[in-house]
């Protein structure tokens, strides 16, 4: 059972990228270099269990003039709790990060590594030339998590 859960997952990502692919025609490549773009997440999948649908543009990642700002969800296993308990997803502003690009043959791999985030240690954003992008979060007392969804310009 495990076994054909884990295949419909894997078969579903995919074909929800081609789904927003055709909705997406803008070149992401100015936005990334600019680093003015909001990444807004549709799926989550956690390092264990079942890919979610997430409510459409509520949950996002932006950065804009030097300020990461993320609000996304988090579904998995934490080792610690958080003192707050209003802030148990992934929730931070940034303002000192490091942002480095390489660029591949259709897509752009991003990592991210905020300084002044406490729990995220590791972002990993790909965006594709259509528009749609993935997300990996590592933190450091959470389980990994990832994301997929669209690349647009801040507004």
């Amino acid at each position: 059972m495990k076994l054909i859960k884990t295949i419909i997952q894997v078969l579903a990502v995919p074909a929800l990228l081609f789904a927003t692919a055709s909705a997406q025609t803008n070149n992401p490549k100015p936005l990334i270099d600019a680093q003015n773009f909001v990444f807004t997440a549709q799926t989550v999948s956690p390092a264990y269990g079942n890919l979610r649908q997430l409510t459409a543009g509520e949950y996002t990642l932006s950065i804009l003039n030097g300020v990461m700002v993320a609000d996304l969800p988090y579904f998995g296993r934490a080792f610690s709790a958080p003192i707050d308990p209003t802030q148990g997803g992934l929730q931070f502003t940034s303002k000192s990060f490091d942002y480095a690009v390489k660029d591949k043959r259709k897509s752009w791999d991003i990592a991210i590594k905020p300084r002044d985030a406490g729990d995220a240690t590791q972002l990993y954003l790909t965006v594709y030339n259509n528009g749609t992008a993935s997300l990996q979060v590592i933190s450091a007392n959470r389980q990994p998590i990832s994301f997929n969804g669209i690349i647009e310009e801040k507004k």
